[in-house]
């Protein structure tokens, strides 16, 4: 990985060890997991399915990814890494809103070393069920992702597991990157990417494989505004967890990495309300016939209530990036 690096511009690092990752680590990931991942296709969305959004809008489909979410890909590259390493004999140890969770387990399933996995109480049913399904212990702990985190931590240390973080590693985040260097092959003259952000796994790594080619552009809920604060404070910082997409995007802060990268790159954050990423989730369905998270319709929110403004001819993906939802609420 590129290692530690100088203090972000506008930041304190309170001795932290800033980590930065780079294009580099991101194309050393994408050999690793060749073979391991799906390369997902990107639609052309035209003919005014989104109102007010110039044609063509590229959806880059990562729900169809392993386990139905981007997060395949950050597994995988942390524990091949660790495989490489000989660090992979005791098993592996996750915290997890679920998606984090089920790309670990299914990861550990397909190279043959158990995974405990810890979640909070609020996690879906349908992501708790489908963890059990790969395999994975699944333990229950707290009402946040941060509790859950907390006993996956300590767990780990009591066993000599291999601890994966769900965004704040750096083989997590060059894995999650990925998916950005597929979207320059598909999508020629890309300009912008909008995603969604919640811890910045994805962030970090779409942001590292896309500077100085395309914009990276942050969408997040007005309940959880990680990025936002984060940026607004010069550093990490925690904010209040709730509303719809907390199941997937209720990290309590900003990764280090991904703060990092942010500033580096010059990321855009912009913001949401929970009934517009509703709307959302509902347009995607009714025009595309895609069933996706509300944490992932915070992106597509971004793009049609005008939060993110595309100038005249930008280019413009969106990241479809998770699909582990109940899609029963889409009929109301």
């Amino acid at each position: 990985m590129t290692g530690p690096a100088r203090r972000p511009a506008g930041g304190e690092p309170y001795g932290r060890v800033w980590i930065m990752i780079g294009v580099a680590d991101v194309e050393a990931a994408a050999r690793r997991i060749a073979g391991r991942v799906r390369r997902t296709p990107v639609l052309s969305v035209e003919g005014g399915a989104f109102d007010g959004v110039a044609d063509p809008t590229w959806l880059k489909l990562e729900y169809l990814q392993h386990t139905g979410s981007f997060k395949a890909r950050g597994a995988m590259n942390r524990l091949l890494s660790a495989a490489e390493a000989g660090n992979l004999g005791d098993g592996v140890v996750a915290a997890s809103g679920g998606n984090a969770g089920l790309a670990v387990a299914y990861a550990a399933g397909i190279l043959g070393v158990p995974a405990e996995v810890y979640v909070p109480l609020t996690a879906p049913e349908v992501k708790v069920r489908k963890l059990k399904a790969l395999g994975a212990e699944v333990r229950q702990v707290g009402a946040e992702y941060a509790e859950a985190n907390a006993a996956a931590l300590e767990r780990a240390a009591q066993t000599g597991a291999l601890f994966c973080h769900a965004y704040d590693q750096p083989e997590i985040c060059a894995g999650q990157g990925t998916l950005a260097l597929e979207m320059l092959d598909q999508v020629d003259g890309l300009d912008t990417v909008i995603l969604a952000v919640g811890g910045g796994g994805l962030l970090a790594g779409v942001a590292a494989a896309l500077h100085c080619r395309a914009r990276v552009v942050g969408a997040e809920p007005e309940t959880i505004p990680t990025l936002h604060a984060a940026l607004a404070a010069g550093q990490p910082v925690d904010v209040e967890v709730s509303g719809i997409a907390a199941d997937a995007l209720g990290a309590r802060r900003l990764g280090d990495i991904a703060y990092r990268v942010a500033v580096d790159t010059g990321v855009r954050s912009v913001l949401v309300s929970d009934q517009e990423v509703v709307e959302a989730r509902r347009l995607l369905w009714e025009q595309c016939r895609i069933v996706m998270e509300h944490g992932t319709a915070t992106a597509l929110a971004a793009l049609v209530t005008g939060a993110y403004r595309p100038e005249p001819g930008e280019r413009v993906g969106i990241l479809i990036c998770g699909a582990n939802t109940n899609p029963a609420d889409l009929a109301h």
